[in-house]
Parts: structure tokens; sequence; C-alpha cells
């Protein structure tokens, strides 16, 4: 009885694990589906936004890799990185000529959300784009 109740427990687990799509239209491991992203919007140019994300990943923590998304043209770019042993994707897209939005998701190792390391990114890319 007791091997069976594993087992079905096992199998509910796997059930409940896989894959979720991250801002950058790649696929990452999940263990939980909850709200993992936050959007921002700010009224300044793509390339300014851009940077600023750029410099908020490389100061937190690396960049792993850049996307440019070929559906989009050149006007919605994306990094990847790692930020305190997080996945982190910062996603940035021109909304309008003035507005640019920028969406924020991390995960951890485990599959994850860290919700408050998104809320953070999003913050520091704000307050890098007031610092110029």
């Amino acid at each position: 009885m007791k091997k069976k109740f594993f087992a079905v427990l096992a199998g509910a687990a796997m059930v409940a694990t896989g894959c979720v799509q991250t801002v950058s239209d790649t696929d990452t491991f999940a263990m939980y589906y909850g709200r993992d992203m936050v959007s921002n919007r700010f009224n300044r140019p793509f390339d300014e936004v851009y940077k600023a994300a750029c410099t908020v990943m490389k100061n937190d923590g690396v960049i792993v890799r850049e996307f440019v998304s070929h559906e989009y043209t050149n006007s919605v770019q994306s990094v990847e990185g790692r930020i305190n042993n997080r996945k982190v994707w910062i996603r940035v897209g021109v909304v309008d000529p003035k507005v640019t939005q920028v969406d924020v998701q991390a995960r951890t190792k485990a599959g994850m959300v860290d919700i408050d390391l998104v809320h953070q990114i999003g913050t520091e890319v704000a307050v890098e784009l007031a610092a110029h």
C-alpha cells in the first residue's frame, strides 16, 4: 500500500513539473506556474532602455546571451543572465516611438519563481535610466 501511495505521489510530482516560456521566447524548467514576470513602461527611447537593462544585468550578475527577435525586427531585444544563482530574462520592446516596455522574469535553479528579484531588477532599470 505504501509503495503504491509513493508511486502515485512521484507520478503527480512529475506531472506538476515542466517547462514554461520565458520573455525571450525560449523555454525553461519550472516547478511553479505562478506569476513570474513584471512589466514596466518608460517614456524613453528603445536604445536607452536596452542599454540600462544590460547595465543592470552586468552590475548585478553576468550576461549569458543576448537575443534579437527576428519576428519583431529590431524593436524587441532580450538579455538572459544569472543573478544570485537565478536565471533572469529581460525583454525590451517598443510600444510606440516614445514608450518602451521592459519585461523581467526570474527563476531559481529548482524552477521556482523569485518575484522579489524581478521587482528589484525593474526598479534598478528605472534608477539607471533616471541617473542618465
